[in-house]
């Protein structure tokens, strides 16, 4: 029961067996030597979901998530940030900005 309870809380999946989405994150740096995405998705690990060098500063990464809300940040040569490219941020318990990625049902 309480590690359903922390998944409700990392993810507000709304139940059910719902099908999972590629959903397609980019980041652009020229300088990164490393670039990977922490989140609910994960259990925050920061070494858990590296993204790949595209070359000239270019990183992505395609993750396959089921419906639902997910807190994520970046993590830049081991500084965590929030996703610049993210349409909604929160406010995490750091005093920082976590990014939020909606997997909605529908296409």
């Amino acid at each position: 029961m309480k590690n359903e309870m922390k998944m409700n809380r990392r993810n507000k999946n709304h139940g059910g067996e719902l099908e999972s989405k590629r959903i397609h994150f980019e980041f652009a740096s020229p300088t990164a030597e490393s670039v990977a995405i922490a989140g609910a998705f994960n259990d925050w690990q920061p070494n858990a979901t590296p993204m790949i060098a595209l070359g000239q500063g270019r990183w992505a990464k395609d993750l396959a998530l089921p419906p639902g809300d997910y807190e994520y940040c970046l993590v830049v040569d081991g500084q965590w940030m929030p996703d610049p490219l993210a349409e909604e941020t929160v406010p995490n318990p750091f005093g920082g900005l976590n990014a939020l990625r909606r997997v909605n049902n529908g296409g």
